[in-house]
C-alpha cells in the first residue's frame, strides 16, 4: 500500500516564461481563426528568442486571415503579457510566419463525409484527473504554485508592484499526512525584476504574496524559502532563453500528480484530441469527485487518427471510490459522447476561448460565461450519482 505520509512538489511558470509566451501566441492564433470560422483548423507552433518570433504549422480557414493579421495577433499577445524590453519588445521583434494549408492526407481522416463521422486528428492517449485536495478539485502543489505566480502577475499588471518583470517560476513542496496536504516544507520563487532593486528586497516583496496565497499556517520554514536563489534576475523571457510551444505540459495539467499522455494543448484547434479529449477527461474526472463517488479519479481515453469512437476508457479511483469502476466507466460513456464531434459539441469548444488557458494551468479556473473553461463545470455530478445509486 502506498505511503500516506510523504512530500510532493510541483512547479509553475508565469505567462512571461519563454515557453509560455509561445503558448500564448499559438493559442491567440487559434482564437483568431475560430473567431472568423468556428470550424477552422489550426496547428500552430511558435518559437521565440531575442527579438524574434517564428510561427510555423498548418491551418485551414478563411482567406481574410492574412499574414499581416497573424503578425498583429502575435504582437498583441506579447504586448498583453507585458514585454517592452530591449531584447524582446512586442513592437520591435521580427515576426516570421510560416503557416501553410493543412495536409490533405490529415484532412481526409478528420473530416466527416458520407456515413463517416468526424475522426480524431491523431492517435494518442489522454488523461484527466481530479482530487478533493482543493475547492477546485486540483492537486494542492500545482494549485498553490499557480496561485503564487498569478498573484505576482496581477500586481505587476495593476502597477501595484513595479519591480517585477513578466518572467517567473515557482515551486511548492507540500507535506502530506494520512494522504492529505497539511503544510509547505519549501517554496521557491524566481522572478524577473528591475535593475534597481536588491535581491533581499525582492525576497520581502515576494514573501507577502506567497503568504497570501498559502492557507494560514502553511508557510514553509525560513531556511526553505528561496527567492531568486541564483541572485540577480534582470534579463528574462525570450531574450534570456529561447521558447517553444508545448514544452510545459506538466505545468499545464496536474503538476506531476497524475499521468500525462504526452501531447501538448496550445496551438491546436479542438478537433485535435490531444487537447479536446484531455479536457473531456478532466471534465469527467472532476464530475466523479464532485459527485462524491471518489476522493481521487484518473481517467484515460485513447484514439486512432481518423476514427471517431475512442478505443478505450479506463478509470482509476486509487482505492478511494465507493462505486464499481467498471460500472462507473459505463456510466461515463453513457453520460458523454466521447467522439471528437461529441466532445466539441458537449463542451462548446468551437469558440475563441484558448488564449486564456495558456498560463497558470488549463485546469482549475472557474467556467467563464462565454464558454471558456467549460470543462470545469460539474453539471454531470447529479446524473452520475443517480446512475450509480
Amino acid at each position: 500500500m502506498p505511503s500516506q505520509n510523504y512530500l510532493f512538489t510541483s512547479e509553475s511558470v508565469s505567462e512571461g516564461h519563454p515557453d509560455k509566451v509561445c503558448d500564448r501566441i499559438s493559442d491567440s492564433i487559434v482564437d483568431l481563426y475560430l473567431s472568423h470560422d468556428p470550424f477552422a483548423r489550426v496547428a500552430c507552433e511558435t518559437l521565440t528568442t531575442t527579438n524574434r518570433i517564428v510561427l510555423a504549422g498548418e491551418v485551414r480557414g478563411p482567406d481574410s486571415i492574412s499574414k499581416a493579421l497573424i503578425e498583429e495577433t502575435a504582437r498583441e499577445a506579447v504586448k498583453a503579457i507585458g514585454y517592452e524590453q530591449d531584447g524582446f519588445h512586442w513592437r520591435n521583434a521580427a515576426v516570421d510566419v510560416y503557416l501553410h494549408e493543412q495536409s490533405s492526407d490529415i484532412a481526409q481522416g478528420v473530416d466527416a463525409s458520407g456515413n463517416k463521422d468526424e475522426g480524431a486528428g491523431d492517435q494518442g492517449i489522454m488523461f484527466g484527473y481530479a482530487v478533493n485536495e482543493t475547492e477546485v478539485l486540483m492537486p494542492a502543489p500545482i494549485y498553490y504554485s499557480h496561485s503564487i505566480l498569478k498573484r505576482l502577475a496581477e500586481v505587476r499588471h495593476s502597477g501595484e508592484e513595479k519591480v517585477f518583470g513578466p518572467d517567473s517560476k515557482s515551486q511548492v513542496t507540500l507535506a502530506y499526512e494520512n494522504g492529505k496536504p497539511v503544510r509547505a516544507t519549501s517554496v521557491v520563487v524566481s522572478t524577473q525584476h528591475t535593475e534597481d532593486v536588491e535581491t533581499d528586497d525582492v525576497r520581502e516583496i515576494v514573501r507577502k504574496y506567497v503568504e497570501e496565497c498559502l492557507p494560514d499556517g502553511w508557510m514553509c520554514p525560513e531556511d526553505e524559502f528561496y527567492v531568486n536563489p541564483t541572485g540577480k534576475f534582470v534579463i528574462g523571457g525570450p531574450d534570456g532563453d529561447a521558447g517553444l510551444t508545448g514544452r510545459k505540459i506538466i505545468v499545464d495539467t496536474y503538476g506531476g500528480a497524475a499521468p500525462h499522455g504526452g501531447g501538448a494543448f496550445s496551438g491546436k484547434d479542438p478537433t485535435k484530441v490531444d487537447r479536446s479529449a484531455a479536457y473531456a477527461s478532466r471534465y469527467l474526472a472532476k464530475n466523479v469527485v464532485a459527485a462524491g463517488l471518489a476522493d481521487r479519479c484518473c481517467i484515460q481515453v485513447s484514439y486512432a487518427i481518423g476514427v471517431s469512437k475512442p478505443l478505450s476508457l479506463y478509470v482509476d479511483l486509487y482505492g478511494t471510490g465507493n462505486v464499481d469502476e467498471d460500472k462507473l466507466a459505463k456510466a461515463l460513456m453513457d453520460a458523454m459522447d466521447l467522439s471528437p464531434r461529441g466532445i466539441r459539441e458537449h463542451l462548446g469548444l468551437n469558440k475563441p476561448i484558448y488564449a486564456r488557458t495558456a498560463a497558470y494551468g488549463h485546469f482549475g479556473p472557474s467556467p467563464d460565461a462565454d464558454g471558456g473553461f467549460s470543462w470545469e463545470k460539474t453539471d454531470l455530478a447529479d446524473s452520475l450519482r443517480t446512475a450509480l445509486a
